[in-house]
């Protein structure tokens, strides 16, 4: 999604140009009482258009003059339709109103009532009438945008919601100017977009939810009444209908808490050969209690402070071993919540063989991330390392619910992850909510078997003079395991096409980035054999590089492992010095070390073996 610039304009009262109507006026393309009376089962009776298909059990709460549907729930939303196309003639063409009465209970970055759209990266078409984590917008795509690009611009309101209170907005747009109310008042005006309403080849159309290809964001809150016109209304209508439930907007609040489910099922954190971390996530606080056991009965138990956030440590477990386990959660009302059974194995002696998965940028593309996330659980690896940009954006809470947890499993139910921050999760908070690493989380070490692993943070400062190159020189003096391996999401050494100098148009690049590049004489004074790298949407192996030079053995190679379903990158038209491997397409590697042995097997989304390498101590 490209965030495009939301205009606050203010004008005198503009009626509109095109056919407009007073209170009584023509009949709407689409109206819905969302009330006990007008649902059957999981069904919405509309008055006019489509009926539409609950995706949870209908829930209403009563106000002073009847009742609206709850939406609540991670599933929550109200199809009128899986494809516009099938619903053309309740779609306005030329003008539009909208009209809402609803509360918002819970913020969004964005936040849907009523929509069709598809707002993706440079392709965005439709409109929706929704709300961000503080105000009310309408979002628009017409045939004559001013800035000429054919994108959405997102209308805010001047004023802001309060949680739990209902409100009455109407969005208008008469081909020339879009105007949007709230409770009856005008607070915006703007002729940005003009035109023809510009609608997607597909797309869903939707109530309670902001809902396209890649997104779903549901809302939590009342919908009391919607209404959606093929014309251009005036400002006296609003007024009007504003007028006939106005003692709605002054009643009290009534914030309702979120629906009690899990947000994020059970998965492994910091696995040692004594210990195991299990998180999970529920949206009221909870008890938090690991069963687990030798067997599938999980006789023994841990249980820690009731949470949202649950993070329970196993502790006293037996290396290399496999335990059962699962996790329980009930609320003080007694809403409970039980996981399937599921198993690990603890960490490995020094001298036994083991594997592990390698990952990175993941993204907003779950349905290509489950497919290798299943693919790389189809071979058992002990532990998966995940490079950064786990998320498109950090700062989006959905992203981390619906993009990147769905997308790493059966994987992270069954074998710790160990990841790096990538540019995409922007530092925010979500990430050290949900992982259990040792401080400070954002660079920390561990080992596995024979191997030690060093994970730093590339966002941040890693010139001689930092922190982490300082603590890094300290860990590889010190360590004295047989295989060192580096992981940061920045590669130094990188054939990509543009971020590094567009090589495709000029023949000047850095070929890599320079500021992890100063890293580097670090890993080949300390004898580290492998550094892993994302950032690039990609496969690239190198030759064993020293003093910026291929050579034959006895160096550091870089592995750029960028396949995890962002979108996809290419390389450079020639071959730099240090290139072996390059490979444009998904994917994900297996590594599997026996002694001083390491083989390394990369393979495409359909789980064909693209590159192999050896190599003995």
């Amino acid at each position: 999604m490209i965030y495009r610039t939301c205009y606050l304009v203010f004008a005198t009262i503009v009626f509109a140009t095109n056919v407009s109507f007073a209170h009584d006026g023509p009949d709407p393309l689409g109206h819905w009482y969302l009330q006990s009376d007008y649902i059957e089962g999981g069904l919405l009776r509309a008055r006019l258009g489509p009926d539409g298909e609950l995706q949870e059990t209908p829930r209403f709460i009563k106000d002073s003059t009847g009742e609206a549907l709850m939406f609540e729930g991670r599933k929550a939303r109200c199809m009128l339709a899986a494809n516009h196309s099938t619903v053309l003639d309740s779609l306005p063409a030329e003008a539009i109103t909208v009209s809402a009465w609803f509360s918002i209970d819970k913020r969004r970055s964005w936040g849907g009532v009523i929509g069709v759209l598809q707002d993706n990266g440079g392709f965005e078409k439709g409109w929706v009438l929704g709300y961000d984590e503080s105000k009310f917008y309408f979002g628009l795509a017409t045939s004559g945008a001013d800035d000429g690009d054919g994108l959405m611009t997102y209308f805010k309101s001047e004023s802001e919601y309060e949680l739990g209170r209902l409100y009455h907005v109407t969005a208008i747009f008469d081909g020339k100017t879009t105007e949007l109310f709230v409770n009856g008042s005008k607070e915006l005006s703007s002729d940005i977009q003009h035109g023809k309403i510009l609608y997607p080849d597909v797309a869903p159309y939707v109530l309670g939810a902001y809902l396209d290809s890649n997104e779903f964001t549901p809302h939590h809150g009342r919908i009391r009444e919607v209404r959606v016109y093929g014309e251009a209304a005036t400002a006296e209508w609003v007024q009007q209908e504003f007028s006939h439930h106005e003692t709605l907007a002054q009643a009290e609040a009534q914030l309702q808490p979120e629906k009690f489910e899990v947000l994020v099922e059970p998965y492994l954190q910091f696995g040692t050969q004594s210990s195991m971390t299990v998180m999970w996530h529920t949206t009221q606080e909870a008890t938090s209690v690991v069963h687990y056991g030798e067997t599938a009965e999980c006789d023994m138990k841990v249980e820690t402070d009731a949470n949202t956030i649950h993070e329970v440590r196993l502790e006293n477990l037996e290396p290399d071993k496999q335990y059962f386990y699962r996790v329980e959660s009930s609320t003080p009302a007694n809403l409970r919540y039980e996981s399937p059974v599921a198993s690990f194995r603890t960490a490995v002696h020094e001298e036994t063989p083991f594997a592990f998965a390698v990952i990175s940028d993941t993204q907003g593309n779950p349905t290509v991330s489950r497919q290798l996330a299943e693919l790389a659980w189809g071979q058992r690896p002990s532990f998966t390392l995940h490079i950064g940009d786990l998320v498109s954006t950090g700062r989006n809470h959905d992203h981390w619910l619906e993009h990147f947890f769905p997308g790493m499993r059966p994987l992270i139910n069954y074998v710790p992850f160990y990841p790096v921050l990538g540019n995409h999760e922007q530092n925010a908070q979500y990430y050290y909510n949900y992982v259990s690493l040792p401080s400070p989380e954002y660079y920390y070490t561990f080992k596995y078997g024979n191997a030690q692993f060093f994970m730093l943070d590339t966002n941040q400062k890693v010139d001689p003079n930092s922190i982490q190159y300082r603590w890094l020189e300290e860990e590889l003096a010190k360590s004295e395991s047989q295989w060192k391996i580096v992981c940061h999401h920045h590669p130094p050494f990188s054939s990509d096409e543009n971020d590094y100098g567009n090589l495709w148009k000029t023949n000047r690049g850095s070929l890599g980035d320079l500021r992890a590049r100063k890293l580097v004489p670090l890993y080949e004074k300390y004898g580290v054999d492998i550094v892993w790298n994302g950032h690039i949407h990609s496969y690239e192996r190198t030759w064993p590089i020293r003093e910026e030079k291929a050579v034959e053995s006895d160096a550091p190679f870089y592995m750029i492992t960028g396949g995890g379903g962002g979108g996809l990158e290419t390389p450079a038209p020639t071959r730099p010095y240090f290139q072996n491997n390059v490979r444009y397409g998904h994917h994900y590697v297996m590594v599997h070390v026996n002694g001083g042995t390491l083989e390394l097997k990369a393979f495409t989304l359909d789980d064909r073996l693209f590159d192999y390498l050896k190599l003995k101590k």
